[in-house]
Parts: structure tokens; C-alpha cells; sequence
């Protein structure tokens, strides 16, 4: 078997998450007391209890999911899976949880990752506060159609999420003018999201300038297994490149249908969703309905 470790991204939090590792693993709940102490306010009360909107917010949602999917790593390690023949072989995440793909395989240490996740989160939120901006989602389409529309109205393709699924994003008003068209064209399923901004769009552009200058001062080591970057959709290795993949993501589209892709095609056999809501779980079966995927979110989903 090679193992492939998925984590989630931003909007796949809910209210609850990661209580019952808390409460049943001390090595999540060892991760989850570390993460208040960086961040110097209670994640786990947030995670725990919310309210909704608060953990909805990017500040505290990424580090939420970033914490939530290296707690089942570790309770998972912890009750003996993953280890020896059954170590993971690769990773990769959606959008923030490429960060948390990159810590699992030891390019950071866990506060590192978390300091790392808390900037992009915090930068992100203010770029969305600056700007005016939104997104939707196109069912249904091929990308050629889906690029064409977007450079017609002066947005961007955020989310290559699997066939047929793709995310767009950029000023509302636009976005709004491309749903409208997208129906009088023919398109099947254009549906406008309730998000905070226009993530991975240039309007984002503040925020990755920014992170670009505090991500100057980390120290990045080499993954200790593969890992595929969203911007490109394939492994990247040495710290220089991981670095500027980070940078870059924050405005640009995220490819996980060819990160997926690209973890079959260099062997993986089998998937572990380390996160809520088993999105990529489903992203994964309407790519390639034969690729076992496991969603794990709980500690009782780590007893099968």
C-alpha cells in the first residue's frame, strides 16, 4: 500500500471539530493545548463551541483545520496506524491545507506551521476586508469554456476541484456579471458562494506580497515523503521551491483535480482524509470513482 494524506481547506470546518480527539488522544490533545499557547487565544473553545461565525472567519478557520488534521495524524499515530509498512508515502491539501500536507512531512515543526497558517489566515482576512470581492462555482463545465468566461469578464479561475467542478473568483460585481452570462450561455450550474472575498485571485494580491516578506524568515526543511503543490498539480521538494509554491498559491488557481492525479500517476494506492466533512473524499470519487479513499474526522473513525 502508499498511503496519500488529504487536508482540508478552508470552508470544511464546523463547530465541534476535533472535540472528541481532545478528548480521547493525548497526543491531539497535547497538539491542541500547544496551539493555544502560539496562538495566545483558545482555538479549542472556538473549535469546540464556536459560535459558527467566529470560526468562520479566515483568521480562525485555517489555523482550526491546520490543528484539526495534524491532531488525527497524531491520534492515528498514536493508536498504532500509520506507522512501519503503513507510513505515509505522500500528501497534499487544498488551498491552507497544503501548509498542513508540508508540517505532516516535516517541512516545519507543528508551531512553525501553525505561525505559518495563522499569518496566511490573518493577511488573507484582510485583503477580504479591503477589497470587494466574491466567488462562485461552475458545475458541469470543461476548463477550456470556464477560461474562456473568466477572461472575459476580468476574473480568475480559482479551483480546479475535480471534472466538472470549478470555482471562480475576482471583484463581486464581475463574478455577478459572469454567473448571469454563464446561464444565458448554456452553462448548466453557475452558483454564486457565500464567501468572505475573492481567495486565490488578484485581489489577493496584498496578502501574498506580505506573506511572500514573512515567509523570507522561515526555515523550511525538505519533505521527509512527497508532496504536490497546488499551483502546478505536481511534487515539489527542495525548501526554495516549497517557499515560493506558498507564495504564489495565495493568487493562484488551485489545481487538486491534477494534484490528485499526480499522487495515482506516482503510485498512491490508497487516500486518508485527515478532516471534516469529507469534501475531498467526494472530490476524489468524481475524479476517479475507483481510488479508495477513507474520511477520517473523529477519534471513533480511527477504531475501523
Amino acid at each position: 500500500m502508499s498511503l496519500a494524506l488529504l487536508f482540508a481547506g478552508q470552508g470544511a470546518q464546523k463547530v465541534g471539530m476535533g472535540k472528541s480527539l481532545y478528548e480521547n488522544s493525548a497526543a491531539a490533545r497535547a497538539l491542541y493545548d500547544e496551539a493555544n499557547r502560539v496562538l495566545g487565544w483558545e482555538l479549542t473553545k472556538l473549535s469546540f463551541e464556536g459560535p459558527d461565525a467566529e470560526l468562520t472567519q479566515t483568521k480562525v478557520c485555517q489555523p482550526a483545520l491546520f490543528v484539526h488534521g495534524l491532531a488525527l495524524l497524531a491520534a492515528a499515530k498514536e493508536k498504532g496506524k500509520l506507522t512501519g509498512a503503513d507510513e505515509p508515502t505522500f500528501a497534499l491539501g487544498l488551498s491552507l491545507g497544503e501548509v498542513t500536507a508540508l508540517t505532516a512531512a516535516g517541512v516545519f515543526d507543528f508551531a512553525t506551521g501553525l505561525k505559518v497558517v495563522a499569518e496566511r489566515g490573518r493577511l488573507m482576512q484582510l485583503a477580504c476586508e479591503q477589497t470587494t470581492g466574491g466567488m462562485a462555482a461552475i458545475v458541469g463545465e470543461e476548463r477550456a469554456k470556464v477560461t474562456e468566461l473568466c477572461a472575459e469578464f476580468g476574473i480568475e479561475a480559482a479551483n480546479f476541484n475535480c471534472p466538472g467542478q470549478i470555482i471562480i473568483s475576482g471583484e463581486k460585481a464581475k463574478v455577478e456579471a459572469a454567473v448571469a452570462a454563464a446561464k444565458e450561455r448554456g452553462i448548466k450550474k453557475a452558483m454564486p458562494l457565500n464567501v468572505a472575498g475573492a481567495y486565490h485571485s488578484r485581489l489577493m494580491e496584498p496578502a501574498r506580497a506580505a506573506f511572500a516578506a514573512y515567509l523570507a524568515t522561515v526555515p523550511f526543511a525538505a519533505p521527509k515523503f512527497t508532496v504536490f503543490t497546488n499551483t502546478t498539480g505536481h511534487a515539489v521538494s527542495s525548501p526554495d521551491a516549497i517557499r515560493e509554491a506558498l507564495v504564489k498559491q495565495v493568487v493562484s488557481s488551485v489545481l487538486w483535480e491534477d494534484c490528485m492525479r499526480s499522487a495515482s500517476a506516482a503510485g498512491a494506492t490508497t487516500y486518508w482524509e485527515l478532516g471534516p466533512g469529507g469534501v475531498l473524499a467526494g472530490l476524489a470519487r468524481r475524479t476517479n470513482k475507483d481510488w479508495p479513499v477513507k474520511s477520517v474526522s473523529e477519534f471513533s473513525d480511527l477504531a475501523a
